[in-house]
């Protein structure tokens, strides 16, 4: 199958800074994927080459296996900052959708609009931000897209409307078959949206996989202390550390520790995608890719 997103060497120059450096990646198609990592891990540069509206200084990137620009039609996006036109009413709103993109579903539109009772007249200046979101992420699903791609677009919202915005998201994509990247800073969007995890850190993807897969081949191991070159080969360093006696290591394992000196510990999502953000950045360190 396709990817629905595929990086090779991108990256993005602005001057004498490097917002993004030879990133690779893909996203698989029928995912929805969280796309995490620290602020000015080059997040937002990456989405926004991904729809086109940034060229690349280096290498490519494809969606759906064809130049990233090329095939707007099956490509939704929300921005970071969910834009809409202040002085335009929703209705507005709808109808310049609806001239725009020629698969344009005006009844999927309509639906929620009347499912968040917004009022059809109401100007998006007067908009909460809440509402001004599920706009943008109307405009974005009336579209009908075939990847939908979200710019961390609750990070201004309380927690009640980010979570009736995910909600909405997710039953979106339970009835299109949507592919979707969701960029964000809060794991607990993630945990609950996403079923796929990239962790993108100095422009370098960290790891990348179903999340299932990667909580069950990450653990963390407690016990005496031990130098690292006297792990097995089979067990991959993410993070360590160490007192006097004892040595806490947080590990990619391929198969089960039966050594009884460890104390094994399950992570959580938390605890890998803050193990991964908190590795030191080496040359020598692969990038992790579970299938």
């Amino acid at each position: 199958m396709t990817a629905a997103l595929q990086a090779q060497g991108l990256g993005k120059k602005y001057g004498r800074r490097w917002a993004l450096t030879d990133c690779d990646l893909e996203v698989p198609a029928g995912h929805v994927v969280g796309l995490v990592g620290p602020n000015g891990a080059g997040k937002s540069t990456l989405l926004n080459m991904s729809v086109g509206m940034l060229r690349p200084t280096t290498g490519a990137v494809d969606v759906f296996g064809a130049p990233a620009g090329t095939q707007l039609a099956k490509v939704g996006y929300v921005a970071q900052d969910t834009p809409t036109y202040s002085r335009l009413s929703i209705a507005d709103h709808l109808k310049l959708g609806a001239r725009l993109n020629p698969a344009w579903d005006e009844f999927l539109a309509q639906q929620r609009i009347q499912h968040l009772q917004l009022d059809p007249k109401q100007r998006a200046g007067r908009l909460s931000g809440g509402q001004r979101a599920q706009l943008a992420l109307t405009l974005g699903l009336a579209k009908r897209p075939e990847l939908l791609i979200l710019d961390e677009p609750v990070a201004a919202l309380d927690p009640l409307a980010r979570r009736e915005f995910l909600q909405d998201l997710m039953e979106a994509v339970a009835e299109q078959e949507l592919s979707v990247v969701l960029s964000s800073h809060l794991v607990s969007d993630v945990e609950r949206s996403c079923d796929y995890l990239i962790v993108l850190v100095g422009s370098r993807v960290q790891v990348s996989g179903e999340i299932d897969t990667l909580l069950a081949t990450h653990v963390r191991l407690t016990g005496p202390r031990r130098d690292p070159k006297d792990l097995p080969s089979d067990q991959h360093i993410v993070i360590e550390s160490h007192t006097d006696r004892q040595s806490t290591y947080l590990v990619r394992i391929e198969r089960a520790i039966l050594d009884p000196t460890w104390t094994v510990t399950q992570l959580t999502l938390e605890d890998l995608v803050l193990a991964y953000m908190r590795r030191e950045l080496k040359p020598e360190h692969p990038v992790l890719e579970v299938r």
